[in-house]
């Protein structure tokens, strides 16, 4: 149908209802659409009818907004406002390509409108079309270009694309147009200098990035971003006596910032240790409140030296009480000779402080309070609990507690270590005991709402968020509101663990779907920050959405998924299950392999498939070639151990010997996924395959406490094979040698006899609160 044209006064009253429209004024709006569609010359006005689509739509009124819009542009094929009305209404559903195609279409008839090209490039720079972003801000600087929008949205385009030097040539040709004061200063004309300067380090022109923060530094308001890029720049330029003049100054401004002790490291150049230590050495006399030029000689220094700054290092944190200390260390834990000697230290003061309350009974005669004795305490249960030696870190904590039984921190400390141990009942004890001593502490609320969902006690844990969450909605609700993920993590791992797949699929939907959210959330700001200038920020959120689903919730919720997707697929539930879980969990389906694959094919092509190794691609091609269900697992295996089934099998496959397996894979859970694929591609290796699950060898790295329990839940389940009973006991007895406190591997009485103290001592524990709460009273 060829388009109408609209007479005066028609065309008056669509004008007012656009005017409606921008200003939010719905009602309005669909008066003045009756009053053109009412004339019968006009009832079939494609574009009014579009806009009246348009107008239901934002109250709500979704169906009959699609079947206007729809019906508008079946009336007006040629109509500009009719294709973008229908790419703003898919647009608000979130259908970005079909919108891109709208728009596409509605500039086929009006190709230089200024609104449809700026929302095409919304949805280009939301969908990272680049080249296609490029090419319409293009258009628009062309058609604007007095306008700083029209400019910088070019810029952006080319930086984007990694042609830096041609972003950097847009902003200055763009900075020429500027009318400002060289001593006038202003905050987006501020950020446009950092910004080119940025630009300008990213295409490798150092010296020019150099010149011209030297050149506009009195009109950037950033003086410490000035600074920091000025030592960089002279950094990379070898012009190391300038760069250690601006280090000193940074440093006189934040002694205690990491980097730029780096930065002044690489600016003297230090030939040997004696010379690196001394640049400490002279921060210690000029800082002498300082930790981290203290801290920080630890990373390099070897032997005696090591010990020396180390015993300093340590004796200002524990007599001044720093909880942090052993967290500050740990880095320097994964060398066995750092290891020895920080253990010896503080073993030396433990004992040292108990006899004379001094660190060495050689010292000057200076005595130090009870509390630094309760640090070191404090220190080495987090040591021993480190290095997996649970029975000495229980020591130090329980004596610690005796002494001091009110500070926070130590029962936190015990819960942790329990919790390593393996015995999450007990590590969620310690805890609310913590949280009782400070019940107004949000932070160890949350950590004991944690570790009761560890434990298994979903509804304690939600009775324990409830402490801080709204008023008049349950707690489940507002932390789901708030996008509380690592709460909807943990629940999600505790549903599976108590086999309520259902509920767990549904806490890793809601994951996703925070995922989905915070992705949208980025397009209000490719306008916004464009408007504010706040270029450098922009460029920096674009880039922390294009690895946002890298994130550690997102891994774990999908992997959660997997598991469970694929724990249905090889054990189906029973008709009696069905039903209950369907209804719990709102997301099960029938053929769950199929499900799964969908699951994958939604979060592996963007996102995922980055991690991947070649080998892993590799082994993934090869698998496709095959079937579905064996891409699946394949899929499965590099997202729970890193690493390509194909890697696997051929390593199984070339040499049919344990020895030559072990020789190769030396990870304990790889040696669990390869043993479980050797069962799952060849059934009559079983035996083999849980030799190489059950094998215990000190000298394979990765065994925890959750890889022996996965092997030993794999026994029981058949994973490794039908005829594993025999093996089962002696392997579960190895386990509770090696860790005595996971009541995974305690005999079955042990347990039964733990649960037992265990009640008698919460119901002996609710008697004494109440007891007390009575006296108060009274």
């Amino acid at each position: 149908m060829p388009s109408v044209t609209l007479p005066p006064k028609e065309n008056a009253l669509f004008k007012r209802i656009l005017r409606c429209y921008e200003h939010k004024q719905y009602r309005n709006g669909l008066k003045f659409c009756k009053q053109i569609l009412s004339n019968q010359k006009f009832a079939e006005h494609g574009e009014t009818l579009a806009m009246k689509g348009l107008t239901l739509n934002c109250l709500g009124r979704k169906e009959e907004a699609y079947d206007l819009v729809r019906r508008g542009l079946r009336n007006d094929l040629k109509s500009h406002v009719c294709w973008h009305v229908y790419g703003l209404l898919q647009r608000s559903d979130k259908k970005y390509d079909e919108a891109i195609k709208c728009y596409r279409n509605a500039l086929k008839w009006d190709k230089d409108n200024l609104q449809i090209l700026r929302d095409l490039s919304l949805l280009q720079i939301q969908m990272r079309d680049l080249e296609g972003y490029r090419e319409t801000r293009y258009q628009l600087l062309q058609l604007r270009p007095a306008q700083r929008a029209s400019w910088i949205g070019y810029a952006i385009a080319y930086h984007l694309l990694e042609d830096y030097e041609m972003a950097a040539k847009i902003v200055e040709e763009f900075r020429k147009t500027q009318q400002t004061s060289p001593d006038k200063v202003d905050y987006e004309y501020s950020e446009l200098l950092l910004y080119q300067n940025q630009l300008l380090r990213e295409a490798g022109l150092n010296k020019e990035a150099l010149d011209h923060l030297t050149n506009y530094e009195k009109q950037i308001c950033d003086k410490l971003a000035v600074e920091e890029t000025r030592g960089e720049l002279l950094l990379k330029l070898d012009r190391a006596g300038e760069a250690t003049e601006v280090y000193h100054r940074l440093l006189e401004r934040n002694p205690e910032n990491w980097s730029y002790y780096q930065g002044l490291e690489k600016a003297l150049k230090p030939k040997s240790v004696e010379e690196k230590q001394k640049i400490y050495e002279d921060a210690w006399v000029k800082y002498p409140k300082g930790l981290v030029p203290r801290r920080l000689p630890l990373n390099f220094l070897t032997g005696e030296k090591f010990r020396e700054c180390l015993d300093r290092y340590l004796r200002m944190n524990f007599s001044k009480g720093c909880p942090p200390v052993f967290t500050t260390l740990k880095s320097l834990c994964h060398q066995k000779d750092n290891v020895a000697i920080i253990e010896e230290l503080v073993v030396g003061y433990e004992k040292s402080l108990r006899t004379c309350k001094m660190f060495n009974q050689n010292d000057d005669g200076k005595t130090e309070p009870p509390t630094t004795l309760l640090w070191v305490q404090y220190f080495l249960a987090q040591h021993f609990n480190h290095i997996g030696k649970q029975t000495l870190a229980l020591e130090y904590i329980n004596t610690a507690i005796e002494s001091t039984p009110t500070l926070i921190e130590l029962f936190l400390i015990k819960a942790k270590i329990y919790k390593h141990a393996g015995n999450i009942r007990e590590a969620a004890r310690w805890m609310d005991e913590a949280q009782a001593l400070d019940t107004a502490d949000r932070f160890i609320n949350s950590k004991c709402a944690k570790y009761l969902l560890k434990a298994g006690l979903i509804k304690e844990a939600e009775e324990m968020c409830s402490k801080f969450t709204r008023e008049g909605t349950s707690a489940v609700e507002n932390l789901n509101e708030m996008q509380c993920m690592w709460f909807q993590t943990e629940c999600a791992l505790a549903y599976k663990s108590l086999n309520k797949y259902g509920e767990a699929l549904k806490k890793c939907h809601e994951i996703e779907r925070h995922f989905v959210e915070i992705t949208d959330d980025q397009f209000d700001f490719h306008t916004y920050c464009m408007r504010k200038m706040t270029l450098r920020s922009y460029v920096d959120l674009l880039n922390l959405e294009d690895v946002l689903r890298m994130h550690p919730f997102y891994f774990k919720a999908a992997r959660t998924a997997i598991e469970i997707y694929l724990s249905l697929h090889d054990n189906p539930l029973s008709d009696d299950n069905k039903e209950s879980q369907a209804d719990n969990g709102r997301v099960m389906h029938t053929n769950h392999i199929q499900t799964l694959e969908l699951f994958l094919h939604k979060i592996l092509p963007s996102h995922l498939i980055k991690r991947l190794k070649d080998s892993t691609i590799k082994g993934l091609v090869t698998f496709e070639k095959i079937k579905s269900l064996e891409v699946t697992v394949s899929l499965y295996c590099w997202l729970l151990f890193g690493v390509s089934t194909g890697f696997l099998y051929q390593t199984i496959s070339e040499s049919r010997s344990l020895s030559a397996v072990s020789l190769v894979i030396h990870l304990t859970f790889l040696l669990y996924a390869a043993a479980k694929m050797m069962v799952f591609l060849d059934p009559s290796s079983e035996g083999m395959a849980a030799e190489l699950a059950t094998s215990l060898n000190e000298s394979l790295t990765g065994r925890t406490i959750q890889t022996c329990t996965e092997v030993l839940q794999a026994l029981r389940d058949g994973s490794l094979g039908s005829q594993q009973e025999k093996i089962l006991e002696s392997y579960r007895a190895s386990c509770h040698g090696i860790y005595p406190y996971a009541l995974t591997f305690m005999p079955p009485r042990v347990d039964s006899d733990h649960e037992k103290i265990m009640f008698l001592y919460t119901y002996m524990q609710v008697l004494l609160w109440g007891s007390l709460s009575m006296t108060r009273q009274k």
